[in-house]
C-alpha cells in the first residue's frame, strides 16, 4: 500500500511539472511576543494535476530547523501545541501555534502538506522575532495641533500576531467612544486598531493623550503593556476670567486682569478710551502665570483724584 502511495505522489508531481508550481505564501518574519501565541497567516498553490489529491485526507504540518513541531492530524499536545485554522482544501494553510518561548527566536519554520498521494515540503521558510517587550502602538495622527471646535479622529495601531489574544487598546483620558477592528496588512499579518472621535476644546490643551496596548499571555506570566503618548496643542480665542477684580488699600487702588487664550493673549489698559502707560500714578506689571495665560496688575496711586470709572482692560 505505501508503495502504490509513493508512485501516485511520484505521477502527481512528474504529470504536473509544467501546469501550476507548488509554493506557499507566508510572511518571511513576524514578530512575537514572548509567552504568547502566533498566528501564521498561510496559503499555498499546487500543480493542477494534484488539485485533486486537496481532500478531507490532507494535513498540515510545520517544522523547525527540520523537525516537526506541529502536526494538524495529531491531538494538541505541550510538545504539540497549535491549531490548523485554515481549510486546506481551499489551499489555506493558516496556523496558530502557541507559547512562543525565546528559544524560538530567529528559528527558521517550514510547511510541509501531506495528503493520501501527495506529500510535499515547500522550501519558503518563516521566523519569528521573539520579545519580551511589544512594539509600541503607532499613533496617527503623531501631532495634534487644531484650532478649538474642531473635530479630530486619532487611531491607535498595535501588530496582532496572536489572533487569539489580539491586543486591547485603551486611550487615556478618556475622549469619548472608540471603536476597534482588526485589520490586514499587505502580508496578512493583522493589526488591531481603535478610532476615538471628539470635538477639541481648550480644556484639551496641554494634556497628554496616551493609547495602551495590553497583551495577554498563553503561559501564565504577567501580561506586557506599552502605550505612546501626544500633548494636544489647541489654539482658542482668549477671554477675561471672572476672577478679575479691583481692591482699594489706603492711597492706591490695585485692578488685576486674568486671561487665558491659546496663543498667550496680549492685554492692555484703557482710560477714557486711550491706552494707559507707566507713570508717576499709575504701575503696571504683568505676569505669566502659564504658557495660555497672562495675569496683569495696574496700581493707582491718589485715585481719588482721578475718576477711574472707565479704566479697562482690553485684549
Amino acid at each position: 500500500m505505501v508503495g502504490i502511495l509513493n508512485i501516485l505522489v511520484i505521477a502527481c508531481l512528474l504529470q504536473g511539472a509544467l501546469c501550476g508550481e507548488f509554493k506557499v505564501i507566508i510572511p518571511q518574519t513576524i514578530e512575537v511576543v514572548s509567552g504568547s501565541c502566533v498566528t501564521i497567516p498561510c496559503s499555498f498553490d499546487v500543480t493542477d494535476q494534484c488539485v485533486s489529491k486537496l481532500d478531507k485526507t490532507c494535513k498540515a504540518l510545520w517544522k523547525k530547523g527540520g523537525v516537526t513541531v506541529f502536526d494538524s492530524s495529531q491531538t494538541q499536545t505541550t510538545t504539540n501545541n497549535g491549531q490548523l485554522t485554515g481549510d486546506l482544501t481551499k489551499k489555506d494553510c493558516t496556523t496558530t501555534l502557541n507559547n512562543i518561548q525565546p528559544v524560538d527566536n530567529n528559528k527558521k519554520y517550514t510547511f510541509r502538506l501531506e495528503c493520501r498521494g501527495l506529500r510535499y515540503e515547500f522550501s519558503e521558510q518563516i521566523s519569528f522575532s521573539v520579545r519580551a517587550d511589544p512594539p509600541r502602538p503607532t499613533l496617527t495622527p503623531s501631532t495634534l495641533e487644531v484650532k478649538e471646535g474642531t473635530p479630530v479622529s486619532l487611531t491607535c495601531s498595535a501588530p496582532a500576531p496572536c489572533l487569539c489574544h489580539p491586543p486591547n487598546l485603551t486611550w487615556t483620558p478618556g475622549l469619548g467612544d472608540s471603536q476597534e477592528t482588526l485589520q490586514e496588512n499587505q502580508d496578512k499579518t493583522k493589526v488591531q486598531t481603535s478610532v476615538v472621535n471628539f470635538t477639541a476644546s481648550h480644556l484639551h490643551h496641554g494634556k497628554t493623550i496616551s493609547c495602551t496596548a495590553t497583551y495577554n499571555k498563553q503561559d501564565g506570566s504577567t501580561g506586557s503593556a506599552v502605550s505612546t503618548s501626544l500633548t494636544a496643542d489647541i489654539s482658542f480665542a482668549p477671554e477675561i476670567l471672572p476672577s478679575s477684580n479691583c481692591t482699594k488699600a489706603g492711597a492706591q487702588l490695585n485692578c488685576s486682569c486674568e486671561t487665558v487664550g491659546n496663543p498667550s493673549p496680549t492685554l492692555m489698559w484703557y482710560l477714557d478710551g486711550s491706552p494707559v502707560n507707566n507713570s508717576d500714578n499709575l504701575t503696571i506689571t504683568y505676569e505669566p502665570p502659564n504658557d495660555t495665560g497672562l495675569r496683569s496688575i495696574i496700581t493707582v496711586n491718589q485715585p481719588q483724584k482721578r475718576d477711574l470709572s472707565t479704566l479697562l482692560p482690553h485684549l
